[in-house]
């Protein structure tokens, strides 16, 4: 087997670390943190753009940091920081401080998923867009396993949350040194060929200036458009997947335990879906891949909307988890087509400035939005509104 699908899933734990446990476990961990906390919902939103803000600052620098430096170092030194600060999240008593470690989570958070996500752009020649979906599967695995074990932790007693942070740090400390250990940057560190070259290609392996790179991915249009695109998603999911489980649990009332089963449910489809769509992708193409990705998740905020079950929040669930990842998937795999695989980790990090944007703006206003109407089904038909404006620009604005 070619060293480039161990790539592929050691790619995948990345995911699981960095984006299931350092970003969407903050889901679960919501609800009881506002009840011990005593916070708003407008805070907690801004707390999760707290993390989006580290990882927006992070997501770029991080990009050129891994052109210029190397991808596993920095990932390695990315995890250790993440899983330290996870683990200190556990001993919160403020706004102030929860905001301030989730910023330095969301830091590590950048700088390790942006880069991971483009590795595939230099070990794999074909089946690109297959690869970046086994990297990004690790997203829906991280939150299958953040609703199956964080729920049981957090019910041991009132300070059951602080236990569950504990949990994920030490999980996210251990799994970095994993990762060191099974990542390379390139196939010519294991005297092998990208994946899919029969024969050797005449380049110079050589590290791009910082400076160097950021001009070149600069001047790109398309890079800008597909930023754009980008920018959608980031606004419209980080909504629905960070208010899911309050929604079910203080909105419909459903328990908290069944609430994190359905979470679960979520994540066990979205581990799917990464290799699902970038498949699609290779075969129609980038846009319409993400026309139709974009398409299918504002149907699940809008049954997650209308539809105020337990019935409605699974089928919600359901139908969220089978795109609920497709889109970075996609973006990922577009970036590295327009610039190639040495820039593919800086085109990458720039384009998801624009989705950090998103991601940083989103629950604040979905928060703040609940505040103001009581209810999360105004949040949500916003997010449906801007996933059917990205399907029509995905058309318009991607090329292939």
């Amino acid at each position: 087997m070619h060293y480039a699908w161990a790539i592929a899933f050691t790619g995948t734990l990345v995911t699981i670390l960095a984006h299931g446990f350092g970003r969407m476990a903050y889901s679960v961990l919501l609800p009881p943190m506002r009840d011990s906390l005593n916070l708003s919902y407008a805070q907690l939103g801004l707390i999760a753009t707290g993390n989006f803000i580290g990882y927006l600052a992070m997501a770029l620098i991080g990009g050129f940091l891994a052109s210029r430096f190397g991808t596993r170092k920095l990932i390695f030194v990315s995890l250790l920081v993440m899983g330290i600060s996870l683990f200190l999240t556990g001993t919160v008593n403020s706004f102030l401080s929860a905001f301030f470690l989730r910023l330095i989570t969301g830091m590590g958070n950048g700088s390790s998923y942006v880069p991971i996500m483009a590795l595939p752009a230099a070990w794999f020649y074909r089946k690109k867009g297959f690869a970046t979906g086994i990297v990004s599967s690790g997203i829906g695995t991280g939150l299958f396993l953040s609703g199956l074990i964080l729920p049981p932790i957090i019910a041991l007693n009132q300070n059951g949350w602080r236990y569950a942070w504990y949990t994920l740090g030490i999980c996210v400390f251990i799994g970095s040194w994993v990762v060191y250990l099974l990542l390379r940057d390139s196939p010519a560190e294991k005297g092998l060929l990208p994946y899919g070259v029969e024969k050797p290609i005449e380049k110079k392996d050589e590290k791009i200036p910082f400076f160097s790179a950021f001009k070149e991915v600069f001047k790109k249009p398309e890079l800008w458009k597909l930023g754009f695109v980008y920018f959608m998603y980031g606004f419209s999911y980080i909504i629905f997947l960070t208010f899911f489980v309050a929604y079910l649990n203080k909105e419909i009332g459903i328990p908290l335990k069944q609430a994190g089963l359905i979470f679960g449910v979520l994540g066990i489809l979205s581990i799917f879906c990464g290799v699902i769509f970038g498949g699609i992708s290779d075969l129609l193409g980038r846009s319409k891949g993400s026309c139709l990705a974009y398409g299918v998740l504002a149907l699940s905020y809008l049954v997650a909307a209308l539809w105020k079950s337990s019935t409605g929040g699974l089928l919600a669930a359901i139908i969220f988890g089978i795109s609920a990842f497709s889109i970075p998937t996609i973006m990922a795999a577009a970036a590295g087509d327009v610039v190639g695989s040495k820039l593919a980790p800086a085109a990458l990090g720039f384009i998801t400035l624009f989705f950090g944007i998103g991601q940083a703006l989103g629950p604040y206003v979905g928060g703040a939005i609940k505040d103001i109407t009581a209810t999360f089904a105004t949040s949500f038909m916003l997010s449906a509104i801007i996933s059917i404006a990205g399907s029509f620009l995905s058309l318009v604005f991607i090329k292939k």
